[in-house]
This record gives C-alpha cells, sequence and structure tokens, in this order.
C-alpha cells in the first residue's frame, strides 16, 4: 500500500537520514524514483513528499545528497528506479551526537536561577568544595567565589533557594555529594536518635510478642494431649477467641 505514514510498525526499526526533508527534497530533484520509495526511505508522509515535488511545502528546503553522505549509493538508487516495489537500504544510520566532558547543561529558562542555588549550597552544605558545587550545578569556580565572598554582581538580588527544588540538580546527587564531602572531613551526616530509639523499642515488642506466641501454641499442644477440654471462648486449650468478648 502507498502513502503509509512513517509510524507504522514495520518502519520504526528503520534508521532514517539525518535531514530527512532536505534527502527527499535531493531525491525528488536528481532521481525517478516513486514518491512512495522516498517517504519510505526518508520516513516522511508520501503527501510531505509530494508538496516537496510540487514546491508547496511551507519551506523552501536545500536539498542533501545522500550519496555524498554516505547513507545512500548510486547502486541502491538505480535498483529502485528500476523496480517501483523495491525498498530503498540506509547504507549507515546517522552517527549519534555524544556529549563531550564539560560543565553541565542547564537549560536557558533555569541558567538566571544558579545563583540562588550556589548560594544556598555554599549557606546550607560548607563542606562541599567549589568544584562539587560546579558539578551539580553546572558553573564556574569564579562564580562560586564571588558569591562565597559575597563579591558577585548581582548579590544584592541573590536569594538562597534548594537548587533541587529549582531543577538544577538531583535530590541524589546531592545527597551523594554531601555524603562524600562528609566522609572526606571526617564527619557524618547527623542521625536521629529518638528514631533509633523507637526502632528498637518496635522491635523488642515485636519480638516479645512473637516469644508470647510460641509458649501458648506450646501450652495449647500440651493440653491437647492432655484430652484437656478448652474453656467456651477458647478455641484450642490456652488460645482465646478474639472474636468472642
Amino acid at each position: 500500500m502507498t502513502g503509509r505514514p512513517f509510524f507504522y510498525p514495520e518502519f520504526l526499526a528503520l534508521p532514517q537520514p539525518l535531514m530527512p526533508h532536505a534527502t527527499a527534497s535531493w531525491l525528488v530533484d536528481n532521481t525517478s524514483l516513486a514518491f512512495n520509495q522516498i517517504s519510505e526511505f526518508c520516513g516522511l508522509h508520501i503527501l510531505e513528499v509530494q508538496a516537496i515535488a510540487d514546491d508547496t511545502a511551507a519551506t523552501k528546503l536545500t536539498g542533501r545528497d545522500p550519496v555524498r553522505a554516505h547513507e545512500l549509493t548510486m547502486e541502491e538508487i538505480e535498483k529502485g528506479q528500476a523496480n517501483p516495489d523495491y525498498r530503498l537500504k540506509m547504507l549507515k544510520g546517522p552517527d549519534q551526537v555524544r556529549r563531550t566532558k564539560g560543565p553541565r547543561y542547564t537549560p536557558l529558562s533555569k541558567r538566571q536561577d544558579k545563583p540562588d542555588g550556589i548560594a544556598w549550597l555554599v549557606r546550607n552544605h560548607p563542606e562541599l568544595s567549589d568544584g562539587q558545587i560546579g558539578r551539580l550545578i553546572g558553573t564556574t569556580r569564579t562564580t562560586i567565589a564571588a558569591i562565597r565572598d559575597r563579591t558577585h554582581w548581582n548579590m544584592a538580588n541573590i536569594t538562597p533557594k534548594d537548587p533541587v527544588t529549582l531543577g538544577l540538580t538531583s535530590q541524589r546527587e546531592l545527597d551523594a555529594a554531601v555524603a562524600k564531602a562528609q566522609k572526606a572531613a571526617g564527619t557524618t551526616a547527623p542521625g536521629d536518635e529518638h528514631f533509633e530509639e523507637d526502632r528498637q523499642a518496635l522491635i523488642d515488642e515485636l519480638r516479645a510478642e512473637r516469644e508470647r506466641h510460641v509458649r501458648d501454641a506450646e501450652a495449647a499442644l500440651a493440653a491437647a494431649e492432655a484430652g484437656e477440654v478448652p474453656a467456651a471462648d477458647e478455641i484450642v486449650p490456652g488460645i482465646r477467641d478474639p472474636f468472642k468478648r
């Protein structure tokens, strides 16, 4: 069936040109391939290819040669021109763009929040080094030092705010950095003593209750072997029915 859109399941795994519209424009101008062949190869709807061929597309496109881009060979194009049902095969998929090492990328909409996040870290986590803060927020040591020394050009308008709330870093990354800094300084995060006491008390209570149930079960088993008749509110000797009052 011609004119099937690219999101049909059989097309999902196919690699597509890096610039599909520009590639389709070049194929329309320089080959006699059918529109459905071009649309399937470029991952476009056949009506988009038709618009490119009729010069009715929303924007004027400059063709991109897929042969020079090593995405298609002339032999593959000739096979497609000889057989309208032939599906073009890409020579290789486009190279994935890999991020190089460097400061953490921060969207433009959040960059003005960086000084607030730095000020919060400097105030609440003095154990963090400038390098750790720089990696968390994605900023420079010069900016951090200026905020520490209160010589930043916009210091009057800086309000300390949690960088996790601002979306500049994650809570997991912040906790890991703080733990690493505390370990390097030979300190540990303060624990909640009341929580530990309550936890131990609960463990002791559960252990005592389990031991009591074991004793009751052993007593009931001994009574049953002795032939004792349980009371009216007992399921077996020594174990009362919890639903009878």
